[in-house]
């Protein structure tokens, strides 16, 4: 009888379950609350020949658009981690490092959407948007975009 009993224990410890469900297991991932622009260098010219500034509120980042071989490159600005599902302003501008002219400007507002990087049930708890910074459109929806050439 003991040991039909302890059969079973042994197989719920090995397989990580408990009497009460399933052990959640978490990975450790950290992520942050953020708006970012995401973009093909190529799109923007020659090497590093623009500079994207992406703002959120009164908070910026810049930088510039990177190397043409690159595949892709991305500028994210932080936001506080409590700060829900909410919706924010969002800016791009993108000039021209050679003469300073402004290439394109474009904002719109950014519903933040839940993140759960070690799954829904482990924290951290993120919230986020993602747009593509495109040279014609400005700040479209990242779908389709090519990380390839």
């Amino acid at each position: 009888m003991r040991r039909a009993l302890l059969t079973p224990l042994m197989a719920a410890a090995l397989t990580g379950c408990s009497f009460l469900g399933q052990d959640t297991s978490c990975t450790q991932a950290d992520a942050d609350s953020q708006v970012t622009a995401v973009w093909r260098p190529a799109d923007f010219g020659g090497r590093d020949a623009a500079r994207i500034r992406l703002c959120v509120d009164a908070t910026c980042a810049e930088r510039t658009s990177g190397s043409p071989d690159d595949p892709f490159a991305s500028l994210s600005v932080r936001l506080p981690d409590d700060i829900g599902a909410s919706t924010v302003p969002v800016r791009l501008t993108v000039t021209s490092a050679k003469s300073g002219d402004t290439v394109v400007e474009d904002s719109t507002r950014a519903r933040l959407t839940e993140q759960h990087p070690n799954g829904t049930s482990c924290p951290p708890t993120t919230w986020t948007a993602t747009f593509r910074a495109h040279p014609d459109k400005g700040l479209t929806s990242p779908e389709g975009l090519k990380l390839q050439g």
